[in-house]
């Protein structure tokens, strides 16, 4: 199975359809509830839904998802049968799967109960018509590239004891997300240089995006929140929000975290914690919906 476990929950829905051959005469046998076994739908309906929740045994690397709903609609035309199926649940990986299994059974269950009637039936296609959810739905277009600064806050990096990789981390996601890195600077945990640097992204370069790393927790030197606080014009608490939760479904320690987020100007500035491996995870909650934040930013709402 593929590992999901860095995904985030979202809406998924998906959305197939089954279709039938059959001959106009077994339409009207339908129709007029003269088929030997009785109406078909219903029990093609339920075999749908049954499947849907059983995939995950039927198809090897399908996980199991938790469904929220599954639907089955049929439309009896001049000579064939289509059965549409809908799934949707709230997870971390789409339902496409389960919509096609719930409609090939419904199919199935069809093709078996008419069977005796019908040597020329036949099921001609099964076809995915529509999905939504996950990454791929929060991707942002945009007509220049966002321009981004990478900042990092350790007094030990700043001396060279300690090589950064949180910061080469996050400079590597933006540019695989479509963003420009216009910047990467590592700083001292000093909160008047702190606040001096990104002042000059916001201020100076007029940067879209700022992302920090360090200087989040409760050590001696870690003054990053503090920085912020003279810094922002507007805050952005749910984006803070959403890393720490994310975080602390893997970890109690992300609790520790006291990164903010918010607006200067025309800049969004997020804060992220020192360790790279948190540093991972916030980016993995965040992006790519975050950057509809620059849309809105624009006046161009939701």
């Amino acid at each position: 199975m593929r590992d999901v476990s860095n995904k985030i929950n979202t809406l998924r829905t998906a959305t197939a359809r089954a279709v039938v051959r059959v001959r106009p005469e077994t339409v009207a046998l339908i129709k007029e509830d003269r088929a030997p076994k009785g109406d078909p739908m219903p029990v093609a309906r339920v075999a749908a839904i049954q499947a849907a929740k059983n995939t995950s045994q039927l198809i090897p690397y399908c996980h199991p998802v938790p469904l929220d709903f599954v639907g089955v609609e049929f439309e009896l035309r001049e000579d064939s049968i289509i059965a549409t199926a809908t799934a949707r649940a709230i997870y971390k990986t789409g339902v496409e799967m389960e919509a096609l299994t719930a409609a090939s059974v419904a199919a199935l269950t069809l093709y078996d109960m008419l069977k005796m009637v019908d040597e020329t039936m036949e099921i001609a296609s099964v076809s995915l018509l529509e999905k939504t959810g996950g990454k791929s739905d929060f991707l942002q277009g945009f007509e220049t590239p966002p321009r981004a600064a990478v900042l990092v806050m350790s007094d030990s990096v700043a001396a060279g004891k300690r090589e950064d990789t949180a910061g080469r981390l996050i400079a590597e996601r933006l540019r695989e997300g479509g963003l420009e890195v216009a910047d990467y600077r590592v700083v001292s945990d000093d909160r008047d240089l702190i606040e001096q640097t990104v002042r000059c992204y916001c201020d100076e370069m007029k940067l879209d995006l700022v992302v920090t790393t360090g200087g989040t927790g409760f050590g001696p030197r870690d003054a990053t929140p503090e920085a912020m606080a003279a810094l922002f014009e507007r805050e952005a608490p749910g984006i803070a929000e959403a890393a720490r939760a994310y975080g602390q479904s893997r970890t109690p320690y992300s609790m520790l975290s006291r990164g903010r987020a918010g607006v200067r100007r025309k800049t969004l500035i997020i804060n992220l914690p020192g360790s790279t491996k948190a540093v991972a995870e916030s980016l993995d909650a965040l992006f790519p919906a975050v950057l509809h934040a620059f849309h809105m930013m624009l006046g161009e709402g939701h």
